[in-house]
């Protein structure tokens, strides 16, 4: 592999990362990449393969929906877990598990009162130079549970966000281990109640593991694996909300990240503050930008099986969830590596 000289590393300051040479250790030899080609190797390693083994499990029957507090919820929820112990990610310092509690009492107070005991799930892969400094990438696992007697699955919404976060955990996990891991720490959040009213992410919000002011930014990931009618000739995109809300960084982190590693079309049709189906406000990124954390909303857009039965895993186009979640491996990997976290500039 080609290595960029210190010059063109010093020219390239907006890059992902510095471009100081990096070691892998690989087939027992050390090899030194750029850090273009160390993204590119640790994004290479989430495959369509993997997202769809663990899609066919959280969209199940078995999983019945995944309703916010039930059974088939907490199936799913052990699932993810074991996920994490099986790639060696560990949950956050200061807790005693996987597990954030939300009891019910709290949706009552959030005009959710037939909601029971639920639980934010979270993973946790520390800094090793800023590590009190905290990039937050979140998905909801719950959808919406049996109706009628009919399952549903909601394999896009949101088991393809769910699975994104496993793969991309797996990917940093696996570059810490090879001595490459990020500099800032990494928050995997799963969050609950999401399709009752982004309840999951706003109880973190208001009781959050790390302090707010330290969290560098949320990428929030809802809907990635299928296509819109759009976008029916082509499902290389991706719809891009509210990168350039509050930090103009952001949005040419964003960019960038697209550019170099994954030329999906970024589609910024939801991104209007005018949008009628008021996207920006609908999902959990909403919980994070209203405390001024820049975040950025990655959707596919609906679909005729949204919030239906049919929303079953074997619908879900790979290809594009595997580039979608590569794209957003390349952003956090920005994020957890610049040597600034990006300004909260349009307040």
């Amino acid at each position: 592999m080609n290595k960029k000289t210190l010059l063109l590393g010093l020219l390239s300051i907006a890059s992902i990362s510095c471009t100081s040479q990096k070691t892998v250790v690989k087939n027992d030899s050390k090899v030194k990449l750029d850090d273009k080609n160390l993204v590119t190797l640790y994004l290479n390693t989430i495959n369509q393969e993997e997202l769809k083994s663990h899609l066919y499990t959280i969209a199940s029957d078995e999983m019945q929906g995944r309703n916010t507090g039930e059974e088939g919820q907490k199936k799913a929820g052990k699932y993810i877990i074991s996920q994490y112990q099986k790639n060696g990610v560990n949950y956050p310092l200061g807790t005693s598990s996987f597990y954030q509690p939300i009891p019910a009492s709290y949706f009552q107070k959030a005009f959710s009162p037939k909601l029971g005991d639920s639980e934010n799930i979270w993973a946790f892969i520390e800094g090793n130079e800023k590590p009190e400094e905290i990039v937050v990438i979140s998905a909801h696992y719950d959808h919406v549970g049996m109706k009628n007697g009919e399952i549903y699955n909601g394999a896009d919404d949101d088991g393809s966000g769910t699975v994104t976060l496993i793969e991309i955990a797996q990917a940093f996990q696996k570059a810490k281990n090879e001595g490459n891991g990020p500099k800032r720490s990494i928050l995997f959040l799963h969050v609950t109640g999401e399709e009752h009213g982004l309840h999951g992410s706003r109880y973190y919000s208001e009781n959050p593991l790390f302090p707010l002011k330290k969290t560098v930014a949320n990428v929030n990931i809802d809907m990635v694996g299928r296509r819109d009618d759009f976008h029916k000739n082509s499902n290389n995109y991706v719809y891009v909300i509210g990168s350039d809300y509050l930090s103009s960084d952001l949005y040419h982190l964003v960019e960038k990240a697209n550019k170099d590693f994954t030329n999906l079309q970024l589609d910024y049709k939801y991104n209007d503050k005018n949008d009628p189906n008021r996207f920006y406000y609908r999902s959990d990124h909403y919980n994070f930008a209203k405390h001024n954390i820049p975040s950025v909303f990655l959707f596919n857009g609906t679909h005729a099986d949204y919030h239906q039965p049919t929303d079953d895993p074997e619908k879900i186009e790979y290809d594009a969830l595997t580039k979608r979640a590569q794209f957003a491996f390349a952003i956090i990997w920005d994020l957890a590596n610049r040597d600034k976290r990006p300004a909260v500039d349009k307040i």
